[in-house]
């Protein structure tokens, strides 16, 4: 528990790197299109544009930074899952349970600093090639743009927290091993057991309500003024914080709908049934995607959706937004490259807690080998458990994101002069053909590897396993 193991925390420091990537490049890249705007002859007149650039800026950055933080605990859940009997060791010979979580935040804290420092690099190299290559294709115009700033800090900073924070939230399993569990296996708790959380469900219905209430108000708040978003911003992370907090009563219900889809064949029905039973490890392994495609969609609705709202404030007003289309266009696809970080973010965190939840239930399949599962039924059955899983997570990311992408829209821009006011979400049809494909690339991404190590292990060996 004290050595720090470089492999087994390998997909945790990269999602710190991209987390701290993310927002380096965010601020380089805000920074230096606000120098661009200010420098227009037409829209460098007007503050508003940079306003809504350094709200729009801070929303990801605090999107950035959620997202680290919750992959990460959830990373860390399923690395104590497989601790269990090794804590429980430890606890036999003496160790307190306070001293191994200790250990185990110790760990979070080094994730946090080599991520951070790496995530420097990469977000500077990222944001340099970002703007050169602007300058170079004639996109953007040449002027004195700066990338090192003492601002970088900031999401270093946050990154090195969150993961701290991440990794003690995430091992406060160590404090209810107990030694017995030295002379047992790995036991998540089962459906019955996760639905007896009532203060936790309690507490997730709170803040989905609470975050709810504050969505409708930014909105509400966003006819007026684009400071709506900000209220948006804290509803958006409550109502979220209250759908992964309550992963274990959101994620059964999907995962039931998808796993009637994948037929009735013997794999293909126990990998239905492995995905319900044990909602706790299901919604460890998912929430992350969702997280993932909630913050895609969101972003593709929103930029759609603020497209529309543009659109019918220039018919209304066409002098106003003289000259803004370029900076439009320039801005929404620095956006849409830097939203890409976020997604790869989900995207790690899920092929990893999906491989190692796959690695820690050896001796689960080497049960089913010896009951007469041969290797390539096991092999479907994993395949079809990441299918269901994937495309769970697809699915409620997808209304979750509409939801927030919308929201988004109306409070940051439903105040501007000639804005139509509350406007229908706009879905843009490339989005689910993305989805689609995306769900294909990451099932098969998150079960090849599991699945054939899993197939290669003989029925005597993985029911010898301690």
């Amino acid at each position: 528990m004290n050595t720090f193991n470089v492999r087994e925390h390998a997909p945790s420091i990269l999602v710190a790197t991209l987390s701290t990537a993310f927002g380096v490049s965010l601020l380089q890249v805000t920074t230096n299109l606000s120098i661009m705007i200010a420098a227009d002859d037409v829209v460098g007149s007007s503050g508003t544009v940079g306003v809504i650039l350094a709200i729009i800026a801070a929303v990801f950055i605090v999107i950035a930074t959620y997202v680290g933080a919750v992959v990460t605990t959830n990373t860390f859940s399923t690395i104590i899952a497989g601790r269990t009997r090794s804590i429980a060791l430890m606890r036999l010979i003496g160790a307190t349970a306070r001293s191994q979580r200790n250990a185990v935040t110790v760990e979070g804290l080094l994730v946090g600093i080599v991520g951070a420092i790496s995530g420097l690099v990469i977000g500077t190299i990222v944001s340099t090639a970002l703007v050169l290559i602007a300058v170079r294709t004639a996109l953007i115009p040449d002027l004195g743009y700066i990338f090192l700033e003492p601002i970088v800090l900031a999401p270093m900073a946050a990154v090195l927290a969150t993961t701290w924070l991440a990794s003690w939230a995430g091992s406060r399993r160590v404090l209810t091993v107990s030694p017995m569990q030295a002379t047992g296996a790995v036991v998540e708790e089962s459906r019955a057991e996760a639905a007896g959380h009532r203060g936790r469900n309690l507490a997730a219905v709170i803040l989905f309500s609470a975050g709810s209430l504050l969505l409708a108000l930014g909105v509400v708040a966003g006819l007026v003024s684009p400071v709506g978003i900000l209220i948006g911003v804290v509803g958006g992370v409550l109502s979220f914080s209250g759908v992964v907090l309550g992963s274990e009563l959101v994620m059964p219900p999907a995962l039931k709908l998808v796993g009637r889809m994948l037929g009735s064949r013997a794999p293909a029905r126990l990998a239905a049934e492995n995905a319900v039973r044990y909602p706790q490890r299901s919604s460890r392994t998912t929430i992350g995607l969702v997280i993932g495609v909630t913050l895609v969609t969101m972003f593709a609705v929103a930029t759609a959706s603020f497209q529309r709202l543009i659109d019918a404030a220039r018919v209304a007003e066409p002098e106003v937004y003289e000259g803004i289309e370029p900076i439009m266009q320039t801005t929404v696809g620095v956006f849409s490259v830097l939203v890409g970080f976020s997604a790869l973010i989900a995207a790690v965190g899920l092929v990893n807690t999906m491989s190692l939840s796959i690695l820690q239930r050896t001796r689960e399949f080497g049960l089913l080998r010896a009951l007469g599962f041969s290797a390539s039924q096991l092999r479907a059955m994993i395949r079809a458990e990441s299918a269901q899983l994937v495309i769970a997570s697809m699915l409620v990311g997808v209304v979750l994101g509409i939801g927030y992408g919308w929201a988004g829209a109306q409070s940051m821009l439903g105040s501007i002069n000639g804005s139509p006011g509350l406007i229908f979400p706009v879905v843009p049809p490339w989005l689910l053909a993305v989805i689609a494909g995306s769900a294909v690339v990451l099932t098969v991404a998150a079960s090849t590897l599991p699945a054939r190590r899993a197939s290669r292990i003989s029925p005597v060996v993985a029911l010898a396993v301690d």
